[in-house]
């Protein structure tokens, strides 16, 4: 419930802050290396709204010994300037995907699906070139039995081609 209140908090400041955000690049694509509760690798992208918000899409993929994932996460961003290239970011999302789960009792493969809520928040540089690299932190709520536990801490690392 703490989680729930603080990711409210966070969505409530930025909605409330009135700093302009540096121009975003109008589309962004790249990858996203992340962890959360094994090693996710994720094709990203992103599109500006307007000079202050963008949506993020990211497809992902996770192989382990007893199953392979894939997933869909999107996201609405509000993006804030703290200086220069240097931006902060932060908006909720949602997601799903299909996990492949490999049972050696009966021998057969069962594919379910699965969803979830997040929210993120992070931190971005914009180099003069047309590169964007970013650091993020991503609460996922699921609602199914993929994982172990409802809430999943994802951090993320991001390279991204700006043009």
């Amino acid at each position: 419930m703490t989680k729930r209140i603080l990711f409210t908090f966070l969505v409530v400041v930025a909605s409330i802050l009135s700093a302009k955000a540096q121009d975003i690049p109008e589309h962004a694509i790249g990858l996203r290396l992340s962890e959360s509760d094994g090693f996710w690798a994720e094709a990203s992208y992103q599109a500006r709204l307007s000079s202050d918000t963008r949506i993020e899409l990211d497809l992902g993929v996770q192989g382990r010994n007893r199953y392979n994932a894939l997933k869909l996460t999107g996201m609405y961003h509000w993006v804030f300037n703290i200086d220069g290239g240097l931006n902060w970011y932060v908006g909720p999302g949602i997601g799903g995907g299909l996990v492949d789960f490999d049972n050696d009792l009966d021998n057969r493969d069962d594919l379910e699906p699965f969803g979830f809520v997040t929210g993120d928040v992070g931190i971005e540089y914009h180099f003069d070139f047309p590169l964007q690299i970013s650091l993020d932190f991503r609460p996922e709520i699921y609602f199914d039995d993929y994982n172990d536990d409802d809430i999943i801490f994802n951090l993320g690392l991001s390279a991204r081609y700006k043009f």
